[in-house]
């Protein structure tokens, strides 16, 4: 055979399984879908776990939490707990393990799209979005600026567009809005109109809790069907580290809980500051302030959809700024999971931000470090897992698609090896070294399984040194920042329809111009 006739086999071949590799398959064929099954990784042994739970228990009964609001403190108070004469809400042991067996379990949570509904129960893994960044990142000019209402809605775009990116909580604090009436709002209003998975969002006042009910109401067509699918969570810092209650946050929680929404119960500690440095001892406390807020929002709610959220952080004891990229932070995150495990409970912790500045090598091996070793413990929810920058403060959209490629290889290692008597293999490797061409390209097991098995990035470069050169040596950073300017100028999804919007703008305070939200968007235009 001559070489032409060689190279030209091989590009056959070569543009056949990239056609294959390109073809639409169902989800459930995939490599990997949402709701991959994880576990492999337990930093802590079996034994730790029920000594991590009586320190835990013997804190809310002994030490209690303070600042308790009224509200809180006849509720629970109504079930066995008490004020001791430190002015700290206690806990009984036995509220706590009965709070635990009765707590809702195995449940959904539902996005306006039913395709993206998650299941966050057992050891299944979700991967999404979260923070309250004050910057956007904007890697072309190494520049950091405020992050804008605008911002939040083009970040749930791109997220739309993301297949490892499952849900999306609000990653950004919008710094154009001005109260905090506004911000709630309009932040609950510009996630839902950029995305159809399930949304995360926080607020400040109780009657902004309502308000937002309110709206979800009119979106889901009636508060029946509302309840009926809930397709935005509350992130809900109810304690200030170390076990003290947030009396705005409870407030907002507690109407929550009667609106139906359901709430992330999140402590977010961070270690070396407000919760001890000793690893242990921080899991130790996150343990028992989520536990506190499970108590609590079943002695308002009873089976109230609460997802538990200990997010303990770490700190750079050298300096003592937080260090959300360091393998410590795997380490309690992990921690944490396995926990919630041990309870059975639905979990949701943070890994998968990083303390580099922008999208470069750092940030890459923080990134995968965290977010990787978490995800591997089967945790049900990994929040801020893709475009988080600085220790939180920048949020950095070409991050968002170099991460969802991340993810995607982070979820097929979620799902591990299947040994089977067909993925054993030996059948093929016998007739491919007896009778056929002493490789596996072409075979026919290796043509089903190129989308069945394998995950390809959407963004990261796979060329030969020679092809990169030809191709005007891409960088990552500048194929995400083509790929968003492509989103973002053509994809505008009519999530919220006009009738609807009209609605909504007639009563509520809603600052998103229309103008961004339709075809012709000037920040766009070429």
């Amino acid at each position: 055979m001559s070489t032409a006739e060689d190279l030209s086999r091989r590009r056959g071949g070569r543009d056949a399984r990239r056609a294959l590799r390109s073809r639409a398959i169902p989800m459930d064929e995939a490599a990997v879908r949402p709701g991959m099954t994880g576990g492999q990784y337990k930093p802590l042994k079996d034994s730790d776990l029920p000594r991590i739970h009586d320190a835990a228990l013997k804190l809310l009964e002994t030490v209690g939490l303070g600042s308790a609001i009224p509200s809180c403190v006849e509720a629970m108070s109504a079930h066995g707990c008490w004020v001791n004469d430190k002015g700290r809400l206690c806990i009984p042991r036995s509220l706590v393990e009965d709070t635990i067996a009765k707590a809702a379990r195995n449940f959904i949570l539902p996005a306006r799209n039913p395709q993206h509904d998650m299941e966050p129960s057992g050891k299944r893994v979700y991967f999404g979005t979260a923070g309250a960044a004050v910057h956007i990142v904007e890697p072309a000019t190494k520049e950091y600026r405020e992050s804008l209402l605008v911002d939040l809605y083009d970040a749930a775009r791109i997220v739309d567009n993301c297949e490892h990116i499952h849900f999306y909580q609000r990653p950004l604090t919008a710094r154009d809005m001005i109260t905090g009436h506004d911000l709630d709002i309009n932040t609950m209003y510009a996630c839902l109109a950029g995305t159809q998975k399930h949304v995360g969002t926080s607020m400040v006042d109780p009657a902004h809790v309502n308000e937002c009910l309110e709206m979800l109401h009119v979106i889901a067509g009636g508060e029946d069907k509302w309840r009926a699918r809930p397709f935005v969570s509350q992130s809900n810092c109810f304690v200030v580290p170390p076990l003290k209650f947030a009396e705005d946050a409870c407030r907002c929680l507690e109407a929550a809980a009667r609106g139906g929404m359901p709430v992330l119960l999140l402590s977010a500690a961070q270690a070396g500051a407000t919760s001890p440095a000793a690893l242990a001892g921080t899991v130790v406390q996150a343990v028992a302030e989520c536990l506190a807020g499970l108590v609590y929002i079943n002695c308002i709610v009873p089976g109230a959809l609460a997802i538990w959220g200990p997010w303990p952080f770490v700190s750079d004891l050298r300096t003592g700024a937080m260090s959300g990229g360091s393998g410590e932070q795997a380490l309690i995150t992990s921690g944490c999971a396995q926990m919630g495990h041990y309870y059975d409970l639905t979990v949701g912790s943070a890994a998968g931000m990083c303390d580099s500045k922008m999208p470069d090598m750092q940030a890459g091996y923080e990134k995968g470090v965290t977010a990787g070793i978490s995800a591997m413990t089967g945790i049900n929810l990994l929040y801020e897992s893709a475009g988080m920058h600085a220790s939180l403060l920048g949020f950095c959209l070409e991050s968002l698609l170099i991460d969802n490629d991340m993810l995607g290889s982070i979820n097929r290692n979620v799902r591990g090896i299947e040994v089977t008597e067909d993925s054993l293999s030996v059948e093929v490797i016998a007739e491919t070294c007896i009778n056929g061409p002493g490789h596996y390209l072409g075979s026919e097991q290796t043509l089903t399984l190129m989308q069945k098995d394998y995950v390809y990035p959407s963004i990261s470069n796979r060329m030969s040194p020679k092809e990169w050169a030809e191709a005007g040596k891409p960088d990552i950073v500048e194929r995400a920042a083509a790929r968003k300017r492509e989103i973002l100028s053509t994809y505008y999804p009519d999530y919220i329809p006009r009738e609807i919007d009209n609605i909504l703008r007639a009563k509520h305070n809603i600052k998103l111009p229309r103008q961004v939200m339709e075809p012709g968007d000037p920040r766009w235009a070429k």
